[in-house]
């Protein structure tokens, strides 16, 4: 397997410095968060979804490409995806990141898909989803550029059964799944290698976080928030994770994204791989 870190969980960190830290801590690859970040955002505090630091502009030059992915290939960090917030549907601006992640050298991008808030029928939301992937489909073919549906909560594709069912048509050599169990703590969760047994070659990727449920008192009135968590304190079994994905014969990428602000960004970096690669070869 080979490691590397969505840039999300990096926020107060530039790119290039990243670069370095990667590096140095012993990762293989990056995962670039692609973003515009409007000026008014720029002013605030550095934040994961907010004024991140360590986020590629989408009206980045070819030159400013060509100069971070040269610091990168002379650092022996492999640029492994570059990761959007599309939306579904957009097929102009998923062109936009076909287009820079070929000129990064990247294998994948992360595609858009219907968030689900109840205030549309899912069956609508579903049949919108699979004409834009049968469209994106043929943009990641012509671009050599793998495409990936995240499971993530609330959207239509919250689980991996969920997410097979809107790829399953497609050409898992062009369109593929990102299997995050973290976010599946907040919904979808299913039997993990079950999950990944269904997925099969669609298989693609793998985001590495935790989260738990916290239970809140208010008026006499239970409620359960889901929270990020440190990689070993939270709902995710990572051993099992890691041992159904040995069992399915996955070797691909495994990606860091931490939110949960128990370490600074270069300790963090650290301490999730230390953690990762000591279940990985204890399995």
């Amino acid at each position: 397997m080979k490691f590397s870190v969505f840039t999300v969980m990096a926020p107060d960190t530039t790119p290039e410095r990243m670069i370095h830290y990667l590096k140095e801590t012993g990762y293989d690859g990056v995962e670039w968060r692609f973003k515009e970040t409007p000026e008014e955002v720029k002013k605030q505090e550095t934040s994961f979804w907010g004024n991140n630091l360590c986020t590629i502009d989408p009206a980045i030059s070819d030159q400013e490409i060509q100069q971070l992915a040269q610091t990168a290939k002379e650092n022996g960090i492999e640029i492994f995806s570059v990761t959007p917030y599309l939306t579904s549907g957009d097929l102009e601006a998923t062109e936009r990141v076909l287009d820079v992640a070929k000129k990064f050298g990247a294998k994948s991008i992360r595609l858009g898909v219907p968030r689900y808030d109840r205030s549309s029928n899912y069956h609508d939301l579903y049949q919108g989803a699979l004409h834009y992937l049968q469209e994106a489909e043929q943009m990641c073919k012509q671009y050599g550029v793998k495409g990936l549906v995240e499971t993530h909560h609330q959207t239509i594709t919250p689980s991996a059964s969920l997410a097979y069912r809107l790829v399953r048509s497609l050409n898992p050599d062009h369109i593929g799944v990102l299997y995050d169990p973290g976010n599946m703590v907040h919904e979808g969760y299913e039997n993990y290698r079950m999950g990944m047994e269904l997925l099969g070659d669609y298989l693609a990727h793998v985001h590495v976080k935790n989260a738990q449920w916290v239970k809140q008192t208010d008026d006499d009135q239970v409620n359960w928030q889901v929270q990020w968590a440190q990689l070993d304190k939270g709902v995710v079994d990572w051993k099992q994770v890691l041992t159904d994905l040995k069992a399915v014969g996955y070797d691909g990428n495994i990606g860091m994204e931490d939110f949960s602000n128990a370490y600074p960004t270069k300790e963090s970096l650290k301490f999730n791989l230390d953690a990762i690669k000591k279940l990985v070869n204890g399995v």
